[in-house]
């Protein structure tokens, strides 16, 4: 004899009391949100200073006449970012796996490991491009790219190769002793245990944190335009300085916001499936 299940009274109560919360929780978000926006749309625009702000920063005429040179010099940006990450991956492992070496013959190559990360982390990122960018054409050696863009590329290169490879030793740190004890175990040598157990354990726990600097790394391609490249940021200030108006660096921003946004947000949902992940393993 079959009995299909129904809930009782009580827990059909239940059922309603929370509906009725989310249902508050929600209005009472919306409304205070609205408000907020609301209210800070009024002081701004309400402000005594407003009509020159947006004359000087939200000029639609401006706007437009400018697109076309801003979304050109963008995708200089763009390029050199897509350039530069694969780059920056395979040089930060390279160091890491570097400073994590244990063999004695290696001391020399953890040394100069070492030392790399602490200079380039020390050193803006924003006067490395305009040293390296200005610096090495200028020493015009024969057979080296006498391009600012390209050693512009290379300053964030060896700027962000210094922070990510940091990110790769935490994560090669963070696997249990247990892991490479198995694995020698399975009589597998040291570059077998990194290539096959180390390291893909690794880059799998250090995926957010590395989407973080890139999302960083997106936005400092604007760097490149201390270096005199013809970037979006470049071509606003030019604009700007003909035209007297600086509603061009307000289109820059929007170009790199719609540009960020999307990875950070990514960045934001891998970490929560990554902490649900551990939860449920520890389960």
């Amino acid at each position: 004899m079959s009995s299909t299940w129904s809930p009782s009274e009580r827990e059909q109560e239940r059922r309603r009391i929370r509906r009725r919360q989310r249902a508050r929780s929600v209005l009472v978000a919306t409304v205070v949100t609205l408000g907020v926006f609301v209210g800070l749309g009024v002081g701004i625009t309400g402000s005594p200073g407003w009509p020159s702000v947006q004359e000087l920063f939200f000029n639609g005429f401006h706007a437009r006449e400018s697109f076309d040179a801003v979304l050109e010099g963008f995708w200089i940006n763009v390029r050199l970012f897509l350039i530069c990450q694969p780059v920056i991956l395979v040089l930060a492992l390279a160091v890491a796996l570097a400073r994590t070496a244990r063999s004695a013959w290696l001391v020399p190559v953890r040394l100069l490991a070492a030392l790399y990360t602490d200079v380039f982390r020390g050193i803006p990122t924003i006067l490395l491009v305009v040293l390296l960018a200005f610096g090495m054409p200028a020493l015009r050696l024969e057979g080296i790219p006498t391009s600012a863009l390209f050693w512009a590329g290379v300053a964030l290169v060896l700027s962000y190769g210094a922070y990510v490879a940091e990110v790769f030793r935490s994560g090669i740190d963070s696997i249990h002793p247990s892991q490479i004890a198995s694995a020698e175990a399975l009589a597998l040598s040291r570059a077998q245990t990194m290539r096959h157990v180390v390291v893909p354990q690794a880059v799998r726990r250090v995926v957010p944190p590395l989407l973080n600097d890139f999302v960083s790394l997106q936005k400092d391609t604007a760097l490149v335009a201390a270096a005199g490249i013809f970037d979006a940021v470049f071509a606003a200030r030019d604009y700007g300085n003909f035209n007297f108006n600086y509603t061009p660096l307000v289109v820059v921003a929007g170009f790199f916001v719609v540009m960020t946004v999307p990875l950070a947000r990514f960045t934001d949902w891998l970490q929560r499936r990554y902490a649900e992940r551990e939860r449920a393993g520890a389960r």
